[in-house]
């Protein structure tokens, strides 16, 4: 059986790549494992009388994604496409291309969010992060064909 990792930030990319790791698992009745990684928030010394609520910050975000995991993975299912997800916390390319190693991906589906070069360029991508560290295809959904779905 083929597998499909789906890392998804819940942004406005996040539906079309769902899609379309859905329908490359369909193709050769293969599952999808979505994946969420949660960041921990960056905090600096000004703001730090904020840190007591760190822990709280943290519990509702993973709240959060593993309410919206389950919605997804519902739907998949529904769909007769077997699902797993797996929600981590930490540097989000580490832990696509660990989780793309553990689960034997064949394929990983992620999105473009379509920021600049200069964007890219002094806070980093993830999704070329991952393109340079992955050991299997990876299939970037590009933010065109969002807003191509959202106009049908």
């Amino acid at each position: 059986m083929k597998t499909v990792l789906a890392p998804i930030d819940f942004s406005g990319v996040s539906e079309a790549v769902v899609a379309e790791a859905a329908a490359l698992a369909s193709s050769f009745q293969g599952r999808v494992v979505l994946l969420t990684v949660i960041q921990p928030p960056v905090i600096t010394s000004e703001y730090a009388p904020m840190m007591e609520n760190l822990s709280e910050i943290t519990a509702a975000g993973e709240k959060a994604a593993a309410k919206n995991l389950a919605r997804i993975e519902d739907r998949l299912k529904a769909q007769s496409i077997p699902t797993e997800i797996v929600q981590v916390n930490g540097a989000p390319v580490a832990h696509i291309v660990e989780q793309a190693q553990k689960c034997a991906a064949d394929y990983i589906v992620m999105g473009s969010h379509g920021h600049t070069a200069v964007y890219d360029l002094l806070v980093g991508s993830t999704t070329h992060g991952v393109l340079m560290r992955a050991k299997c295809p990876v299939v970037i959904v590009p933010p065109q064909k969002v807003k191509a779905a959202k106009r049908k």
